[in-house]
């Protein structure tokens, strides 16, 4: 009985927390209307907006042999956390790895230069910068931002869409990850009035049925996050204690990814091992960032991951989306161990992207 109580206050607590924010609050928040912004149409830097054109190729990131079973056992027996289901856990992540591979679930590598007329990687960019302020202005969790992206990316690949729509797919896009993903997700209407009511109601829910129908109700495709995870584990392999800030590091990095439209080529396990070698490559920069142990871990050699890690890196030095800050300035904080002001080499060595010996 007491269990029972106590668990009836932790979920007051927590819906407390959730609507602590008021409407007179959130009236001082500025709120803004993205169709009525001019850089959605003029490329916000030279490097980021130029409209690139991307050769006819599938998804960066090959179908990996299975890890060997007593490798990933040794690794996931160290834990004795539940969540992470340790009997489990190789056959869940070879699941993820054949899931994130099903072309019927992942965005199309070229939709912008085939599908999409009036739309550009600029105007992708503004949006994701902006729906992570809305993801912070609601307190969601990063996985639903992923999820988010995802799922903006797979509509656009299959239908036409004007400009003045994209802000409305964002936050439909939102709305059904916030369900699957949330608590407590917000509600229709606070999605409505995050963009200073330029959408009704009706339309939101219209574009969330739209998005579903796109879907085919596969809403569960495993994004960066969810394998990063798995590898920054094997990151920390030889560490005595968990080590935050590589960790913090590797999220800035994953989220950094989401803004460059040059990044939806890459299956996302590809995109977490090139966050992982960054981080590593940051936190150590004389040490050789990519392991054996995490070769075998993630079926990855370094020379596969070259081009998405120089292009994360740009992104973290800003020489591409310098004037998208909402991620930049999210990681700055101390709850994230100030991450986004870590700096780093001017390049990366050639030779850190062949094998390692170790």
């Amino acid at each position: 009985m007491a269990d029972k109580e106590n668990c009836v206050r932790v979920t007051r607590s927590m819906k407390r927390r959730a609507e602590a924010v008021t409407p007179e609050q959130r009236a001082t928040k500025k709120r803004v209307v993205l169709g009525e912004l001019t850089n959605a149409v003029v490329p916000v830097n030279k490097s980021f907006g130029a409209e690139k054109q991307i050769k006819k190729r599938g998804a960066k990131g090959k179908a990996k042999k299975s890890v060997p079973a007593k490798a990933a056992q040794d690794i996931d027996a160290s834990s004795d956390d539940p969540q992470l289901c340790v009997p489990y856990a190789r056959d869940i992540y070879e699941y993820l790895q054949k899931l994130e591979a099903d072309e019927n679930r992942r965005p199309s590598p070229d939709y912008m230069t085939k599908i999409q007329k009036d739309v550009t990687a600029n105007m992708r960019g503004i949006l994701v910068d902006w729906l992570v302020e809305v993801a912070e202005e609601y307190k969601l969790l990063s996985d639903t931002l992923f999820l988010t992206v995802m799922y903006i990316d797979k509509f656009l690949s299959l239908n036409v869409l004007n400009r003045k729509r994209l802000q409305l797919l964002g936050v439909s896009s939102m709305l059904i990850a916030s369900k699957y993903e949330e608590i407590s997700p917000p509600h229709v209407e606070q999605f409505c009035y995050i963009t200073d009511n330029t959408y009704d109601r009706g339309e939101v829910l219209k574009m969330e049925a739209d998005i579903l129908k796109s879907l085919n109700f596969n809403l569960g495709s495993p994004t960066i996050k969810t394998l990063l995870r798995r590898f920054t584990r094997f990151a920390q392999e030889s560490y005595k204690d968990p080590n935050l800030q590589l960790e913090f590091l590797g999220y800035y990095l994953a989220e950094l990814s989401l803004l460059d439209y040059e990044c939806v080529q890459f299956l996302p396990s590809l995109v977490a091992a090139s966050v992982t070698f960054l981080a590593r490559f940051m936190i150590r920069p004389k040490d050789h960032p990519w392991t054996l142990s995490l070769q075998r871990y993630s079926g990855y050699k370094p020379a596969d991951l070259k081009e998405c890690v120089l292009i994360i890196y740009d992104l973290h030095r800003s020489k591409r989306g310098a004037s998208l800050q909402s991620i930049r300035r999210k990681y700055k904080q101390h709850k994230f161990k100030c991450v986004a002001t870590i700096s780093s080499p001017a390049e990366v060595p050639t030779n850190y992207f062949e094998d390692p010996t170790a």
